[in-house]
């Protein structure tokens, strides 16, 4: 007999996994009263969860502005979650060198859906440095690692930017310009360098990570303040050792190069 929709669920547990998920994203206005709103619940309802999810570790609040994000917890759980991932246990030592080796956070990120999920990192020790993206996702035009995959993935997308058909879609100011910069990054080796993209002064450094059948499944990123990160050691140190760790990884993966 068919079970109806719905009916051994949980309604709290649902509403927190919402919140977890919202909170996956950059909201800097996640009040309580804005996450009551949002998600249709009483003032004491959201309090009562978030509490929860707080002495949990799953999220923490900001004490200056009072927003709440996620916290190690959810960090710690999705990095339990992703351990047993092939591309995680053959990436993660492969990203360890990079970043033990230029001192700079480095990162391993995927397509899902229409954003990019950065799945897994290694950090640096410099004083000074940007917020990690762990766990985070972002639209795959906004940053190095989506443009770099999108790019390489096929050439379709480039004729889409192109065409006049073409439906108006968030955070593309200039499809022409864009369109531009992938045939740029298909041409140069697979290359994307952004700036500004995921938070003003900071820089991300992008290769793709390709399998057995010459799919993109993944991109290495390095990711730190543009102080850091000037052109001159992009292009002469960091792009080098990024084309080699991915070439290794797809190596890992099958790829065999044309």
């Amino acid at each position: 007999m068919a079970q109806k929709k719905g009916l051994y669920t949980v309604q709290t547990v649902h509403n927190a996994f919402q919140i977890l998920e919202y909170l996956t994203g950059d909201h800097t206005e996640a009040t309580l009263q804005a996450l009551a709103t949002r998600f249709e619940l009483s003032l004491n309802k959201t309090f009562r969860l978030l509490s929860t999810l707080c002495e949990s570790g799953f999220v923490e609040q900001s004490k200056p502005s009072g927003t709440y994000r996620l916290g190690m917890g959810s960090f710690s759980l999705a990095q339990k979650l992703a351990g047993n991932s092939n591309i995680i246990n053959i990436t993660h030592p492969i990203i360890e060198q990079l970043a033990k080796k230029h001192d700079e956070a480095v990162y391993l990120a995927v397509i899902k859906g229409d954003d990019v999920l950065f799945l897994d990192m290694a950090d640096c020790h410099q004083q000074i440095k940007a917020m990690p993206l762990i766990g985070k996702s972002f639209p795959y035009f906004t940053n190095a690692a989506g443009k770099v995959m999108k790019a390489l993935e096929s050439a379709e997308v480039i004729e889409w930017l192109k065409s006049s058909k073409r439906s108006k879609t968030r955070h593309i100011s200039d499809p022409a310009a864009l369109a531009s910069e992938l045939q740029e990054i298909r041409s140069n080796g697979g290359v994307a360098v952004e700036s500004d993209g995921l938070g003003e002064g900071l820089i991300s450094v992008a290769v793709a990570v390709k399998d057995y059948a010459g799919h993109v499944i993944g991109a290495i990123t390095m990711y730190g303040p543009s102080f850091r990160l000037v052109r001159d050691r992009i292009e002469n140190e960091i792009i080098p050792s990024l084309m080699e760790a991915a070439a290794f990884t797809s190596q890992r993966f099958g790829y065999l190069p044309a």
